[in-house]
């Protein structure tokens, strides 16, 4: 059923397409996409922490029991908005999950043109 729109309001895709505008032109500033992008790979972290140990077939205690930590250490790691991750601290815990399981870092330059045989991630 489509929604008709009443006196003084827009038609729902009027209102989609003007915030597909404003969210280009703030994607289009170089500053503000550096920002979201920080913040977005912030919030992919623990999520991919979660998923990758699900597909392990691994609870969070058995993760911890691995790690000779506790549970709540784990889901500490795995929290939303959680940051202050070290990079031996996700080396073990990806450790923990047994083979199949890789942490890749990617160093960038956000100005620099990709360059031909220039590496873009590292597994450690």
């Amino acid at each position: 059923m489509n929604k008709v729109a009443t006196k003084g309001e827009s038609p729902p895709h009027q209102g989609q397409g003007s915030y597909q505008r404003w969210r280009d032109r703030l994607r289009s500033d170089p500053a503000y996409q550096a920002i979201y992008d920080e913040e977005a790979s912030k919030g992919d972290l623990w999520l991919r922490l979660v998923e990758a140990r699900l597909a392990a077939g691994l609870t969070q205690s058995e993760v911890a029991g691995k790690l000779g930590v506790s549970q709540a250490q784990v889901a500490r790691i795995e929290k939303r908005g959680y940051d202050a991750y070290t990079l031996k601290t996700l080396r073990r815990y990806v450790q923990a999950l047994g083979n199949g399981f890789t942490l890749e870092v990617k160093v960038r330059h956000a100005k620099a043109p990709k360059q031909e045989n220039q590496p873009t991630a590292a597994t450690v």
